[in-house]
């Protein structure tokens, strides 16, 4: 049935965790804001951060810049290799490339840090494409980047996108596919969880990354 997956990054590929908790963290720190819990930075990963910011912390629009510059400066040096890839994924897009699937990366991190990470963890032999949002909030929106990546393999017609699948952990991630017509499988050992997927329509779930590669091979 499918034949065109494109895959999040950070809770689908990659757990991210670190790497993006701590540059949240010292973007509030930027702003004199201390927040000791790392763990409850989580839920920063997968939605828009400028707007993460403003809405888990009040930041204006205007110190939310100054937040996601701090954060950037810091994951730009350290923070993108504070990550792993979750195991069995570079064997997975792998075998999938070798049967037929075209493959892909969209994610809402900035295309400019996707890429290095995809070649750090291996995955980028077997990508098509790797598409992100860009660095200056024009494309916040998950919608806009899976537009995109749909754009860049020309899957506009009912037919193709009814071969396209978006395979991710948040909830954003089930909203943007629906928004270009395409179908997402939720996975749950990411950022977000059972309910918040299936509560915004998710069209398959798999708890674990064997599940998901069982998923595809049968």
């Amino acid at each position: 049935m499918w034949q065109n997956l494109l895959f999040d990054l950070d809770g689908t590929l990659t757990n991210s965790a670190e790497g993006i908790t701590k540059c949240v963290q010292y973007g509030l720190r930027s702003l004199k804001i201390e927040e000791p819990d790392i763990k409850k930075l989580e839920v920063f990963i997968g939605p828009p951060l400028r707007a993460s910011y403003m809405k888990y912390y009040g930041l204006t629009r205007a110190e939310a810049e100054r937040a996601v510059a701090a954060y950037r400066s810091r994951f730009e040096k350290v923070g993108w290799k504070e990550n792993m890839a979750y195991p069995d994924m570079v064997e997975l897009l792998r075998d999938l490339q070798q049967q037929g699937y075209r493959t892909g990366i969209c994610t809402g991190k900035p295309e400019y840090f996707a890429v290095p990470i995809a070649k750090r963890f291996g995955f980028q032999p077997y990508l098509h494409t790797i598409t992100g949002s860009t660095l200056d909030g024009k494309m916040d929106d998950k919608a806009q980047v899976v537009k995109l990546a749909l754009d860049r393999w020309q899957l506009h017609t009912s037919t193709a996108k009814a071969k396209t699948l978006l395979i991710g952990d948040r909830r954003e991630d089930v909203l943007a596919a629906h928004a270009n017509g395409i179908a997402c499988l939720g996975v749950g050992y990411g950022f977000g969880s059972r309910k918040e997927l299936e509560e915004v329509g998710a069209d398959g779930y798999v708890a674990t990354v064997a599940e998901l590669r069982s998923y595809f091979f049968k």
